[in-house]
């Protein structure tokens, strides 16, 4: 993926705060006792978490492989 320095930055930063808003909703999911959904949301937020500095560093990711 080819990008800018600053659109980089920003899809970094998007991911970042992706993560936080999904560790959210894996607490309200827990607070409900949706176990499967809070487990789905916390594997998503450590997915787009890690997905920060792999941008950063420019490696490249796909999904499931």
């Amino acid at each position: 993926m080819n990008l800018e320095e600053s659109e980089r930055d920003a899809l970094i930063n998007y991911r970042v705060e992706r993560s936080k808003s999904t560790i959210v909703e894996a607490d309200n999911a827990i607070r409900n006792k949706d176990y499967f959904s809070a487990v789905n949301r916390i594997y998503y937020s450590i997915f787009y978490m890690l997905s920060a500095p792999a941008l950063k560093n420019e490696f490249s990711t796909s999904k499931h492989s």
